[in-house]
C-alpha cells in the first residue's frame, strides 16, 4: 500500500518505558477515526538517539521532529499537522541557546556533527519489516559477496577498510577473520557478542532493536569469508525487545532465502541460533563468552590458543560485537576506500557512544573517530546540566579512566584515549560535574568489578577486594598516606598479572583519578574532608546561631534525635548522633544549616 505520509515513533526500550506504545496506539486510533488509516502509516522504529528528548515522533516526508511527546498529544498531532498541515509548535525542540523552536533534526546541535554508519537505519525504518531494510540497500552486500567476490577478497576488503573491533579491544576485524579462515576444520562458527554489560551502555541494544537485519547480514558475510555455515548470537536475557526483533528478522530472512541453504543460489549455507547469557560482565570477554555458550561457568582462559583456532566446541570461531558487524554491510556496499577515509590514521570509521551523566543531551551518538571530547560534551551533548562546571568524563565504562578538562581537546580514538590514561571500551561515556567526588566514583566502579569478577585468578578475586577496602577506608576518613601508596602499587600489580581484560583494566578508574585528582585523595586522608561533599562519613552538619531562629522544624524532622534546642533559641547538632541524612538541610527555611 502507498501512503502519503508516515509517522515514525521511537519504539526503542527507552521510549517504550516512557509509553511510546501508548502514543502509537492513540495515533492509530485518531487516524482511523478520521478515515486516514489508508493514507497515513504509523511505524514503530528503533532509537533516534536523542534520549533526553524522548519519546520522539517524526513526520515524513517533511522531517518534522517532535520531542517529549505524550499519548495525549496524538489528537493534536493528527488534527493540526496531518489534517491542517500546521506544525504543533509546543512539541518542537527548543534550542537552549537562542530559545527558538527547531523542526528539523538536521539543524539541531545534537545531530550536526554526527555521522551515522552503524546507526544508519535506526529511527528510519520499521525494524520488523525486511522490505524496508532491503529498500535501504539491505542484503545487497551479502549478494555482492556471494556472487561476485571470493572469501579472500571479502576479507581483504574488510582489512583495507581499517575497521577495528568495537567491543573494546580494538583488534583489526579483517585480520581476525583472516586468522579464523586459515585454520582448517569441518565446522566453524561465527559468534556475535551481544552481551553488552557496561553500566549505562546501550549501543548494541539499540542497533539490534532498530536495525537487526544489519547484524544478520554481516554475520552471513563473515560466515562466507571464513568458511562457516553456522552463526550464534550470544545475548543477555535482559534484552527482550532486541531478542524479539532479531527472532522476527531471522524468520523473515529465512523466508526470503537470505538465510538457510543455498543463499541466493550461491551454494553458500548459513543459519543462526541464539545463546542466552545471564548478564555476567565477564562474559564480554570472548573466551568467557564461549564457555558460557557451551554451558560452563563464564570464566576466561589464557590465550593462545585464540578462538580463531580453538573456540566454541574447540573449533575455529570468530567473535565480534554487534557494532562491529553493523559496519560490515556499508563497507562492502560503499567500499573500503570510502570507509578508511573517515576517522584517524589508526582508527578508521565512526564510534557509537552512550552519552550519559551530568550532560544536557543524554543519548546515543555516533561520531567520526578523531572528534574531540570537547565537541562531544559541549556541542553534541549541550554542555553540563544546570550550568555546573565540568569535572571529568569516564570513557570505557568501569574498565576505563576519568579524563579531565586538560583532555578535552584530545581526539577520540583507540590510541589517544589509552595514552591519556583511559580507553575506548565498548562506548560508555559518563560525564561528571563539580559536585561529584572522584574517590567515590572510583569506589563505585570498583564495587561493580568486584561483584562481576568471575574469581578465577587471584589478582582480580583478591586484589580488587583489597583495593575496594582501601577506598572504603579513604571515603570514611580512616586511611593514611601509606594506604594511598599501597593503592597505587597494588593497582599496577593487578593490571600486570590478572588473567583477562576485566582484571587487567579494573584499576583504571583508581589510577586515573589518583593521577588527575590527587589533591582530592589527600583531602580525604589528611584533612578528613570530602571537597565535593559526597562522602557521608566526612560530612559535618552545623547550625549557624546567627541564622537559626529556633523554629524547631529541624528538630521535628531529625531522624536520629541529633538536634537539640529551645524554641526561639539557636539549636545545635550533635555530630556523634547525626547520621548525615540531610533532612534538616532540606527542611530549614532560613539557610541556617550547612555542611562543613
Amino acid at each position: 500500500m502507498s501512503y502519503k505520509m508516515h509517522i515514525l515513533v521511537c519504539g526503542g526500550t527507552g521510549c517504550q518505558a516512557s509509553n511510546s506504545q501508548g502514543i502509537i496506539a492513540n495515533l492509530k486510533e485518531e487516524l482511523t477515526n478520521k478515515n486516514l488509516e489508508n493514507e497515513v502509516q504509523v511505524i514503530a522504529t528503533g532509537c533516534f538517539g536523542f534520549c533526553e528528548q524522548g519519546p520522539i515522533v517524526k513526520i515524513m516526508p517533511d522531517n518534522t521532529f517532535y520531542t517529549q511527546v505524550k499519548p495525549g498529544d496524538s489528537e493534536e498531532i493528527v488534527n493540526e499537522h496531518i489534517i491542517k498541515g500546521r506544525k504543533v509548535n509546543r512539541l518542537l525542540y527548543r534550542d537552549p541557546e537562542n530559545k527558538e523552536r527547531v523542526s528539523d533534526s538536521k539543524h539541531m546541535d545534537f545531530y550536526k556533527k554526527q555521522l551515522r554508519i552503524a546507526l544508519r537505519n535506526c529511527g528510519l525504518i520499521d525494524p520488523e519489516n525486511i522490505e524496508e531494510y532491503i529498500a535501504r540497500d539491505g542484503y545487497a552486500a551479502l549478494a555482492k559477496c556471494v556472487s561476485e567476490m571470493t572469501p579472500e577478497e571479502v576479507i581483504n576488503e574488510v582489512k583495507f577498510s581499517g575497521l577495528r573491533g568495537r567491543g573494546g579491544g580494538g583488534f583489526p576485524t579483517g585480520l581476525k577473520w583472516e586468522l579464523t579462515r586459515k585454520y582448517k576444520a569441518d565446522q566453524k562458527f561465527v559468534v556475535c557478542n551481544a552481551d553488552e554489560g557496561d553500566p549505562g551502555a546501550f549501543m548494541d541494544r539499540s542497533i539490534m532493536e532498530g536495525d537487526p537485519h544489519s547484524v544478520i547480514e554481516a554475520m552471513a558475510i563473515c560466515g562466507y569469508s571464513i568458511g562457516a555455515d553456522k552463526g550464534l548470537i550470544y545475548i543477555r536475557a535482559e534484552y527482550p525487545l532486541a531478542i524479539q526483533r532479531l527472532q522476527t528478522a531471522i524468520k523473515q530472512a529465512e523466508e526470503y532465502g537470505l538465510l538457510g541453504k543455498n543463499i541466493l543460489g550461491s551454494g553458500f549455507n548459513f543459519t543462526l541460533e541464539f545463546r542466552y547469557g545471564a548478564g555476567a560482565f565477564v562474559c564480554g570477554e570472548e573466551t568467557a563468552l564461549i564457555h558460557s555458550m557451551e554451558g560452563h561457568r563464564g570464566e576466561p582462559t589464557t590465550k593462545p590458543p585464540f578462538p580463531a583456532e580453538s573456540g566454541y566446541l574447540n573449533l575455529p570461531t570468530n567473535v565480534n560485537n554487534v557494532e562491529t558487524y553493523a559496519n560490515i554491510p556499508v563497507i562492502m556496499n560503499k567500499g573500503a576506500n570510502w570507509f578508511n577515509k573517515i576517522g584517524t590514521e589508526k582508527s578508521k570509521g565512526t564510534k557509537v557512544f552512550a552519552l550519559a551523566g551530568k550532560i544536557n543531551n543524554v543519548g546515543l551518538i555516533e561520531v567520526p573517530m578523531g572528534t574531540t571530547l570537547k565537541e562531544v560534551i559541549y556541542e553534541i551533548g549541550g554542555g553540563i546540566k544546570n550550568g555546573k562546571k565540568f569535572k571529568a568524563v569516564q570513557t570505557g565504562g568501569p574498565s576505563g579512566g576519568c579524563l579531565t578538562e586538560k583532555h578535552l581537546n584530545v581526539p577520540i580514538d583507540y590510541d589517544n584515549l589509552l595514552a591519556s590514561g583511559s580507553m575506548m571500551g565498548s562506548g560508555g561515556m559518563i560525564v561528571m560535574d563539580e559536585d561529584d567526588c572522584m574517590v567515590a566514583v572510583a569506589k563505585f566502579y570498583l564495587d561493580f568489578t568486584v561483584e562481576e569478577s568471575c574469581g578465577k585468578c587471584t589478582p582480580c578475586r583478591v586484589g580488587n577486594k583489597r583495593l575496594y577496602e582501601t577506598l572504603d577506608l579513604i571515603t570514611n576518613g580512616k586511611a593514611t598516606m601509606d594506604d594511598l601508596n599501597r593503592l597505587k602499587n597494588l593497582g599496577q600489580v593487578i593490571k600486570d598479572t590478572a588473567l583477562c581484560g576485566l582484571g587487567q583494566t579494573s584499576p583504571n578508574p583508581i589510577l586515573s583519578t589518583i593521577d588527575n585528582f590527587y589533591d582530592e585523595y589527600t583531602a580525604h586522608i589528611r584533612d578528613h574532608k570530602c571537597p565535593a561533599g559526597k562522602c557521608k562519613a566526612l560530612l559535618n552538619y552545623v547550625i549557624d546561631p546567627q541564622l537559626c531562629i529556633g523554629c524547631t522544624l529541624c528538630v521535628r524532622n531529625c531522624l536520629s534525635n541529633a538536634i537539640t534546642g529551645i524554641r526561639k533559641e539557636p539549636h545545635t547538632i550533635d555530630p556523634e548522633k547525626c547520621i548525615k541524612c540531610g533532612v534538616c538541610l532540606t527542611k530549614c527555611k532560613f539557610n541556617a544549616i550547612s555542611i562543613q
